[in-house]
């Protein structure tokens, strides 16, 4: 999408990250930036025949807005992730052991496109901007054996795919194709970073817009 004019001398009270994941909060510590965290409370069902990426986009959106409406003179950051099996199937978060069983069984020796949107608004500027990341996953072919002893060193069933690719989840993977590597775990930073410094927060002086 076309980028707004950056806000060089924007200022804000508060940096808000509308979002209760784990993941995000810990991604958005490494800038060092002081922030809090308030949980949007949205409806993030699919519309009919929406296709992932927008499914994404609309969800970061609208959880960096519904906080935005009550918190007007703060920069608020929301993302959100969708997951698909051969750019057709979306995966969600497994949330048991035999679902995750069932999406690496489903993964095994394919392809998994992740699309990461993050959006960054503001009420009381009128800035509002949303960028999505995309990255492709391949899979090993997994046995068994593979695939049950890594969910029971890992747990990982808060995560699509039912794979985390910063811990044991790299053993069950060919490769990762993607312009961040920080957005497949939930929050694209290298995006991030530019649309602070155009919304008029840069994390450090001197970044480019």
């Amino acid at each position: 999408m076309d980028q707004p004019a950056p806000v060089p001398s924007q200022s804000y009270r508060d940096l808000i990250l509308a979002s209760g994941s784990r993941y995000r909060q810990e991604l958005l510590e490494r800038l060092r930036l002081e922030f809090s965290v308030i949980v949007p409370a949205i409806d993030e069902s699919p519309l009919a025949d929406e296709v992932p990426w927008a499914l994404a986009e609309r969800l970061a959106l609208a959880k960096a807005a519904a906080v935005a409406a009550r918190h007007p003179a703060a920069l608020v950051i929301g993302s959100d992730q969708v997951a698909t099996i051969d750019g057709r199937d979306i995966v969600g978060k497994p949330g048991t052991h035999e679902r995750a069983v069932a999406q690496l069984r489903s993964a095994s020796g394919r392809a998994m496109a992740f699309y990461t949107a993050v959006a960054v608004v503001c009420g009381a500027s009128g800035f509002r901007e949303i960028v999505t990341v995309p990255t492709t996953v391949r899979f090993r072919t997994l046995s068994t054996e593979l695939i049950e002893a890594y969910l029971h060193a890992e747990t990982p069933y808060d995560c699509a795919g039912s794979a985390k690719c910063e811990g044991l989840g790299a053993t069950l993977l060919e490769s990762i194709e993607g312009p961040d590597p920080s957005a497949l775990i939930g929050l694209p930073l290298i995006e991030l970073c530019r649309m602070l410094a155009r919304a008029g927060m840069p994390v450090l002086p001197g970044i480019t817009p």
